[in-house]
């Protein structure tokens, strides 16, 4: 197994790399394409991946792109080195006043990976602490590493999560286990942060870049349309009442009967073949 996956790892590395896109433009981050799979790797390994102003804008101006390619059908997003993000960047935040991140709503772009409508994959390679676990659960899927450690650390510093971390902890975990997570700022494992909700599913680490890209690669292969009104239906459960999330739920399926897919799909099923859609 371990053969198997470090040889698709330089398989896909070798991929990735020849189709690199952005020709050095970004500081930040590494963006890739291969086929219908984005890549967006955060690239400040000697700072743990710490979230900077710049490296945000990167990555949404990396978005903004995968969104407009009607090749793209679902994202990864992952870290390089020893974390996938080990917070936001303390010495940015050190001196700023009251006045300038109340008046400027500050972290309020943050938000541009959450409102992907393309389906996005948090690859946790190891510390996603305080705005890099925030960062992964703004994903909607979370695969992990088996070193992988999750944290919302902020109260050690004497402020609180600022981009979700006490919110949607809440939604996944519960109020107990957010509450314990946030009151004291320590860690949990990936295998912990399975049982609770958080992950998805953990692997040894050198077999989880290829487990994202085989999920990836299994989403992209379906109606790109199809996949959206799916993700918008999850979100709604997530964000309204059980009434509300079931009538949108309901009005997006009625919805996929005016799309080619639907047809295409059915008609292959009852055919006995494989679907051919064209996301329309």
């Amino acid at each position: 197994m371990y053969l198997v996956a470090h040889n698709l790892v330089k398989l896909v590395g070798h991929q990735l790399s020849s189709q690199n896109v952005g020709d050095g433009s970004f500081q930040f981050i590494k963006y890739e394409k291969n086929g219908s799979i984005g890549v967006i790797t955060l690239n400040r390994e000697k700072a743990l991946n710490a979230l900077c102003d710049g490296l945000m804008k990167e990555v949404a101006m990396a978005l903004d792109d995968l969104e407009r390619d009607s090749a793209i059908g679902a994202i990864i997003l992952t870290g390089s080195g020893k974390a996938f993000a080990a917070g936001a960047d303390i010495k940015e935040m050190q001196n700023q006043e009251f006045s300038n991140v109340f008046g400027g709503n500050f972290l309020n772009h943050w938000t541009r990976i959450s409102d992907c409508k393309k389906p996005v994959i948090a690859a946790v390679n190891g510390y996603a602490l305080g705005g890099g676990c925030e960062m992964a659960m703004m994903c909607d899927i979370i695969y992990a590493g088996e070193k992988a450690k999750f944290g919302q650390p902020e109260i050690a510093i004497g402020t609180i999560p600022g981009a979700g971390g006490s919110q949607r902890l809440t939604r996944v975990a519960g109020k107990s286990k957010a509450m314990e997570m946030v009151l004291t700022g320590e860690m949990i494992s990936a295998h912990e942060a399975e049982k609770m909700g958080i992950v998805s599913k953990v692997f040894p680490t050198e077999e989880l870049l290829p487990a994202a890209l085989k999920l990836a690669e299994k989403i992209a292969s379906h109606s790109k349309i199809v996949t959206q009104m799916c993700k918008e239906a999850v979100n709604a459960a997530y964000e309204t009442t059980l009434r509300e999330g079931l009538h949108i739920e309901r009005r997006l399926f009625h919805a996929t009967f005016a799309t080619r897919d639907r047809k295409e799909g059915m008609s292959a099923f009852i055919e006995k073949r494989s679907p051919k859609f064209t996301d329309s």
